[in-house]
């Protein structure tokens, strides 16, 4: 087993994000510390910046600890002012649980994303309409398994097509 300690600060980050309104650098460290049943996330988000789509999940729960910094946190149809020392519930659901954190203040906003892991996930994005399913995918090298996006609004196949 790997060391069951880790500090903050000694986290491996990576650019993540669309280079306009979504950019943060993240480290996923649970693995790091020997968690199999729980996800850790670093996030580091500059401000005016996002680190994720607001998006909601089928399996996965997620809870948010506000490390540094302030923004707001959309859950749902609302928005809630967060800041330093905060936590915030991601549970499972449909768009009344759809979540995202935004830096909306001066300073960089850093948190925590805690997780239950699961190894398959539906999650939809109620902005855009999106919906993406992922089973066995490996996020430590972006590959392997099952990793889709697609609309909602996409033409549905019938279940034999292309069957034989």
């Amino acid at each position: 087993m790997s060391k069951p300690v880790l500090n903050i600060a000694d986290v491996p980050v990576q650019e993540a994000g669309d280079g306009a309104g979504f950019a943060a650098k993240v480290g996923s460290f649970g693995k790091l510390i020997g968690s199999t049943g729980l996800g850790v996330m670093l996030h580091v988000v500059e401000p005016g910046k996002k680190a994720f789509p607001r998006h909601n999940h089928h399996q996965r729960h997620e809870l948010f600890v506000i490390l540094e910094g302030e923004g707001t946190y959309r859950f749902g149809d609302g928005s809630y002012p967060v800041k330093a020392g905060d936590v915030c519930a991601a549970p499972t659901g449909g768009p009344e649980t759809a979540h995202q954190i935004v830096n909306t203040g001066t300073a960089v906003l850093k948190y925590l994303g805690i997780s239950t892991m699961t190894e398959t996930e539906v999650v939809e994005y109620p902005d855009s309409g999106k919906i993406g399913v992922v089973s066995r995918f490996d996020w430590a090298t972006m590959s392997g398994g099952v990793r889709h996006m697609f609309r909602k609004s996409d033409a549905a196949i019938p279940y034999h097509d292309g069957e034989t």
